[in-house]
């Protein structure tokens, strides 16, 4: 008898054991099927939507870590990955060159396309390390930098993709994911607008941060390798003096650097910033021939693996962007 009711102990615990791990495995495919499953092109907008969206979203970037968002390729995988997700967004109005393409090949799928700068004028590209170039005197190296930097503008059409580096404009694309999210889960409308209320606070925390920065700086100019900044040119009066051009893979003639050395060195400049995951040996040149100090600049199209690592964000990642412009402007 002992033996028969020990049997039967072990078999009503096991049986509710497997009705816990029932009840859970439903649990949890109930909460997958309620959370939306959310893609996006660079980083900011995949913070944002993180943000504000909270347990009701599943959200990553297409890119991975380090990558350039300049050169991307989506995979198969990942163009099936974006065919079952409930939205994608993007920066849009040709900002990255494999958008149009993918948005034509979803336009029957069952997912949300979403530009985030939809409503926004996007700035044109700097194009100031190219202004003093002799127009007459082209050597090969220069013709060859010039095609490299046709071929990327025509991807960008002249524009400045990097609107997400404006706390004032990334807001308004923070507002665009909110009411995006508000669509596709009308039911958690309220708790999206108490997260966008949130991260708005924030951004416009960081926008008075960098008029503080500005209006206390000794000098405007910066000397950067990729000419990532404009945003911050037009809103706050930074002016950037940049090695190569929009792309960190093009690189300026013997002309155009010579122009470049001749500008740091009347400005004083003792900075030179780099990016996170792009050194281009052109800027290495320029460091050595005016000796100035290398920062980094984060242009946060996306994460270095050691970004990750560290849990930053668009805000930690700003804020450090800001101290070392408070260094370079002093």
């Amino acid at each position: 008898m002992r033996g028969k009711a020990l049997l039967s102990v072990v078999l009503a615990g096991t049986l509710t054991l497997f009705g816990c791990n029932k009840q859970e495995e439903t649990t949890n495919s109930q909460k997958n099927e309620n959370t939306l499953t959310i893609y996006t092109t660079v980083y900011p907008l995949q913070d944002f939507a993180e943000k504000i969206g909270g347990e009701h979203v599943n959200v990553q970037s297409i890119y991975p870590p380090g990558a350039d968002a300049h050169t991307f390729e989506p995979t198969t995988k990942t163009m099936q990955q974006l065919a079952d997700a409930d939205a994608f967004i993007y920066i849009g109005q040709g900002m990255e060159g494999f958008v149009d393409r993918v948005t034509k090949t979803l336009t029957n799928e069952n997912v949300k396309l979403v530009e985030a700068t939809k409503g926004i004028e996007l700035i044109d590209s700097t194009h100031d390390d190219h202004a003093h170039e002799d127009e007459a005197t082209h050597d090969e190296h220069a013709h060859e930098d010039e095609t490299a930097n046709d071929e990327y503008e025509h991807h960008h059409g002249d524009k400045d993709p990097h609107v997400w580096l404006d706390p004032i404009y990334a807001i308004e694309m923070a507002e665009t994911i909110k009411n995006t999210l508000s669509e596709l889960k009308p039911e958690a409308k309220d708790e999206f607008e108490q997260n966008f209320a949130a991260l708005k606070s924030e951004l416009e925390a960081l926008d008075a941060q960098f008029k503080e920065l500005v209006a206390n700086a000794k000098r405007k100019e910066i000397l950067v390798a990729h000419a990532a900044y404009g945003y911050w040119e037009k809103r706050y009066g930074i002016e950037q003096i940049s090695v190569t051009g929009l792309s960190p893979t093009n690189e300026p003639s013997q002309k155009q650097l010579a122009n470049i050395i001749k500008t740091a060195k009347k400005h004083n400049i003792r900075y030179i910033f780099f990016e996170q995951s792009v050194t281009p040996k052109i800027a290495e040149v320029v460091k050595n021939e005016i000796g100035a100090e290398p920062l980094r600049l984060h242009n946060l199209e996306s994460l270095t693996e050691e970004d990750v690592k560290e849990k930053k964000d668009y805000i930690t990642i700003m804020k450090e962007n800001v101290e070392n412009l408070r260094k370079a402007l002093q």
